[in-house]
């Protein structure tokens, strides 16, 4: 490897190595620094061991648990939110996704998991009614792998992606069955808490058979909104389309009570239900609170 220049796409991260496909389909691990910023998804040249990053597409980040921003994965195109009837996924969850979806430049999908269980009809029901023509939806059970066909031949098209969920929707069981050669563990829900184990410790491209590429990231907790000026959340949020193109009296209006709102005038009319602005709102409260935290810049 030290002995050519060769053109590659990271496809593991195993901390202080990559893994890196090159032209040929070779896979080569080189050595990196801990904190390299290299992430699974990025173009890179390789010369003489050392790594040259192209430019990204896309980025995906999360939260980490001391509330940095850590990125996960580069240049996908498409980001599917897993949801299950159980254990059932905050509507704020939902959003914040489809928000980091939109924002960095990638089509945010639906997969409602385990439609084999009682209530996933209702939340079936909910959550078109709730977004809409606005995603991209597949209902799924990856216990006897109904519904897998259309999800394959959307990812055939070409799409590069990762899948996100709470804890115990079953992110893992889709994968594996989307690519058998993934075989990851799967986690299994706590009956006291409802809540699944993360599973997946390495992040992860691979090829699927029918065509199409896989991301597997670490569990998602959260999203790494905080780089989202709070200002442009109404611009990314799902069901406010109509209220942005149709503008606000003021330009920075925050959609909360700023006088001429259109998003005021839309809740009041009942064109936008109370609980999308509720949703809203809280998403907007966490990305000020976080900004709030974020030392100032000297002049």
């Amino acid at each position: 490897m030290h002995e050519h220049d060769a053109e590659g796409l990271i496809v593991a991260h195993y901390g202080i190595a990559v893994g890196v496909r090159t032209e040929t389909g070779e896979t080569v691990k080189v050595r990196v620094r801990r904190r390299s910023g290299h992430v699974v998804g990025d173009r890179v040249s390789v010369r003489d061991g050392d790594l040259k990053r192209h430019p990204r597409n896309s980025e995906l980040r999360r939260l980490d648990n001391r509330g940095e921003i850590r990125l996960v994965a580069s240049n996908l195109d498409v980001l599917g939110i897993v949801i299950a009837p159980v254990p059932l996924s905050p509507e704020t969850f939902i959003d914040r996704a489809i928000v980091t979806a939109r924002a960095t430049g990638m089509q945010p999908f639906l997969v409602l998991n385990k439609a084999d269980l009682a209530g996933s009809a209702e939340l079936e029901a909910e959550l078109r009614g709730r977004y809409g023509d606005l995603l991209t939806f597949f209902l799924v059970s990856a216990v006897d792998s109904s519904g897998m066909t259309p999800l394959v031949a959307f990812f055939a098209e070409g799409h590069r992606g990762a899948f996100v969920g709470t804890t115990g929707v079953g992110k893992s069981s889709i994968m594996n069955i989307l690519c058998p050669d993934i075989d990851l563990a799967v986690g299994e829900i706590n009956e006291t808490t409802g809540l699944g184990r993360h599973t997946t410790t390495v992040a992860t491209l691979h090829s699927l058979p029918g065509g199409g590429e896989l991301i597997d990231t670490p569990g998602f907790r959260d999203f790494g909104l905080a780089e989202i000026d709070p200002a442009e959340l109404g611009a990314w949020f799902p069901g406010f389309e109509a209220v942005v193109e149709e503008g606000c009296r003021f330009r920075n209006c925050l959609h909360r009570a700023e006088p001429g709102c259109a998003l005021t005038a839309a809740v009041q009319s009942g064109t936008i239900p109370v609980s999308r602005r509720e949703s809203y709102i809280r998403i907007l409260d966490e990305l000020e609170e976080h900004q709030a935290r974020l030392p100032r810049r000297k002049d």
